[in-house]
């Protein structure tokens, strides 16, 4: 760890009052995910969120030289400026869109949803084919959307069988649909 790195939040403070770019970046590293996760759950919106965190250390840097340690450690400061930051960016007004622009329409058209359901019931047809134990594991994976670790939990099967039994049933069915869907 850096001598930089070492030193407590008061002290990173009372060098940025001194324009201490190097106290500034690790008081950065050290704060930035936990300023953004603070106002993340404040703002419920990221793009606010990450616009706060921006404000607060600018605003750290605009006010160090108002930190007073004999007040308090430097991390309620800190945070303190990071609440004013989110309070300033709450007030901010957010306008709605007055017209929605004119934009594609998202939803598949009647030739996209035919193909789509042929193709849909090409690959359970072909899933039905693979044998019981591979058919579990896919059904698991990708219509219960459970990671690898839960399928063995689930079964009771060592993690390493589950990969096995995984990629055996992808290349089963990959051969399988070869040259079909399209």
């Amino acid at each position: 760890m850096s001598s930089i790195e070492s030193l407590g939040d008061g002290e990173l403070i009372l060098r940025i009052a001194d324009r201490d770019r190097v106290a500034f970046e690790a008081l950065y590293r050290r704060f930035a995910r936990p300023f953004l996760g603070f106002a993340l759950r404040r703002l419920g919106d990221r793009q606010r969120a990450e616009d706060v965190t921006q404000e607060t250390f600018a605003a750290i840097w605009r006010s160090a030289a108002t930190y007073r340690p004999e007040r308090g450690p430097g991390a309620p400061w800190l945070y303190a400026v990071a609440r004013n930051a989110i309070v300033n960016q709450s007030r901010v007004r957010i306008d709605p869109v007055s017209e929605a622009p004119d934009v594609a329409a998202d939803d598949p058209g009647p030739l996209e949803q035919a193909e789509s359901e042929w193709v849909r019931g090409r690959l359970r047809r072909a899933i039905e084919q693979l044998p019981e134990e591979q058919r579990t594991l896919i059904e698991l994976a990708y219509w219960r959307g459970l990671s690898q670790t839960e399928i063995a939990a689930r079964l009771g099967i060592p993690l390493g069988t589950v990969k096995t039994r995984t990629r055996a049933a992808l290349a089963s069915l990959a051969d399988r649909l070869d040259g079909d869907l399209f």
